[in-house]
């Protein structure tokens, strides 16, 4: 900690965005007193189980978790924002040809017999990764293992399994359930 709820700007820039507004977490010093200094009307300072419970609702909703990690900010993690596809500045610039995304390490696979093509996850996936034609088809260089998709299966016919090719995942990632991964972050 200390940990800091932020109004996510990219629902904040739409006219009609997602809710709730306030899903994206600071977290640690310098970031979170920077963040409240100068941004009083978009953010608060919260508990961790806060957090977490923020972390759990978006992963009920369907959206994604990102956590960020930059150079410029001491070189470690700083923020988890909870993302939802239609509101979200860097899903959309990633599915128009400007990574700004990097992968879990993990892609999406199928039990064939599990599956009954019902096109839920279809619907779900926010980076266009799975189609129905045949069955359900999984375009790996799409997939970012973002863990939506067995989340909203049904009949728990998807899973997340480590993929060579993408880079190394995070230490605390597990490709059973990503939510988890993040509300271990916040985990003492």
């Amino acid at each position: 900690g200390p940990f800091v709820v932020l109004d996510c700007p990219c629902r904040l820039a739409r006219e009609h965005p997602c809710e709730p507004l306030d899903v994206c977490l600071i977290i640690g010093e310098p970031f979170a007193s920077f963040v409240l200094e100068h941004n009083r009307e978009h953010a608060r300072q919260i508990t961790r189980q806060e957090a977490v419970d923020i972390v759990e609702a978006e992963a009920a909703r369907g959206h994604v978790h990102h956590a960020f990690f930059k150079q410029a900010m001491l070189g470690r993690f700083y923020a988890i924002c909870n993302c939802c596809s239609c509101c979200c500045g860097a899903i959309s610039a990633h599915l128009h040809g400007t990574p700004m995304l990097v992968s879990s390490g993990y892609v999406a696979q199928v039990d064939e017999e599990r599956c009954v093509a019902c096109g839920t996850c279809v619907q779900a996936c926010p980076f266009g990764a799975l189609t129905l034609t045949d069955g359900l088809a999984i375009d790996t260089d799409r997939c970012m293992g973002c863990g939506v998709c067995p989340r909203v299966c049904p009949q728990q016919a998807l899973t997340l399994v480590r993929d060579a090719s993408k880079p190394e995942p995070m230490p605390l990632a597990t490709p059973e359930a990503m939510p988890e991964t993040m509300i271990r972050a916040l985990t003492p």
